[in-house]
């Protein structure tokens, strides 16, 4: 399966191609993968996500999914790439992972149907969709800050064309610890689905990217962890998390919160009062 990356080469943002341990510009250059300087490997003019689509996360829970699948928007100022810094930051406590699968559009898509969407799909990366939970009392319906705060959407290493989405294991890691263990087969929707559905009203160029949805025990991570996402046959994200250098202004907007809301999706199964109001102390 070809596999195509972006890097940093010599100043600028050059494609290239995988060829054992070293990428390939098309002029001839070639780096070490390992000394390579990633970008996202795929520009797009939107990145929309799916809420719920794993059973294991609507079990974890004890919720049930909708007819339908739901989404939400992370703007592209959120963009980052394998061995980037995630910024988690100062004042905030509670950033998730969530390791996924992102679809990439390959031409335009409007109005298609399932069975067509295969046909508009250019391939697949991998995901981290993190989310800022501090801020989900304010933000949970958009889910703007909580999804769509700077870095909070690495894509990468590559994109991988001709990859057979069924089946496929998908783990997270944190600090080489398996913390997520899920598999594309318990997706509700499938690829294909999710793209006919969104494209049904929103027109989807190439580049274009939706993300799939995560299964179950996404929790919160901690400067200086690091966090990989391994998907069979695309490769492994990996990144790191740092604390910003300036704290969350208290001049203007809501502040970072710890209700049972915000511990209840951090924590998931962990939170003993999941789904419940604490008793005041």
């Amino acid at each position: 399966m070809p596999e195509y990356r972006r890097i940093l080469l010599d100043g600028a943002a050059v494609q290239v191609t995988v060829d054992g341990a070293e990428l390939v510009a098309a002029d001839g250059r070639r780096v070490k993968t390992e000394d390579a300087q990633h970008l996202p490997p795929v520009v797009p003019s939107k990145v929309i996500a799916v809420h719920l689509n794993h059973r294991s996360r609507v079990d974890e829970f004890d919720i049930d999914l909708p007819d339908t699948p739901t989404y939400f928007h992370k703007p592209t100022s959120a963009l980052n790439s394998h061995k980037g810094a995630i910024v988690r930051p100062e004042g905030c406590k509670w950033l998730n992972y969530e390791g996924e699968v992102a679809i990439v559009i390959g031409k335009t898509a409007r109005n298609i149907s399932p069975a067509e969407a295969g046909e508009y799909i250019a391939g697949y990366t991998i995901a981290n969709d993190y989310g800022l939970h501090d801020f989900r009392d304010t933000d949970a319906g958009s889910m703007l800050r909580v999804k769509g705060s700077d870095t909070l959407c690495p894509l990468g290493p590559g994109l991988v064309t001709d990859w057979d989405f069924h089946g496929k294991s998908l783990r997270t890691y944190v600090n080489g610890k398996v913390v997520q263990d899920g598999s594309t087969d318990e997706m509700k929707w499938d690829m294909h689905y999710l793209v006919a559905d969104i494209a049904r009203t929103i027109t989807l160029y190439p580049g274009d990217v939706l993300l799939s949805g995560t299964p179950a025990n996404s929790r919160p991570v901690q400067p200086g962890d690091v966090v990989e996402v391994e998907v069979e046959g695309l490769g492994r994200l990996t990144n790191h998390i740092v604390t910003g250098p300036t704290s969350i202004r208290t001049d203007v907007g809501a502040q970072p919160t710890e209700s049972e809301e915000v511990l209840s999706t951090a924590l998931g199964g962990d939170w003993e009062f999941r789904g419940i109001r604490p008793p005041k102390r």
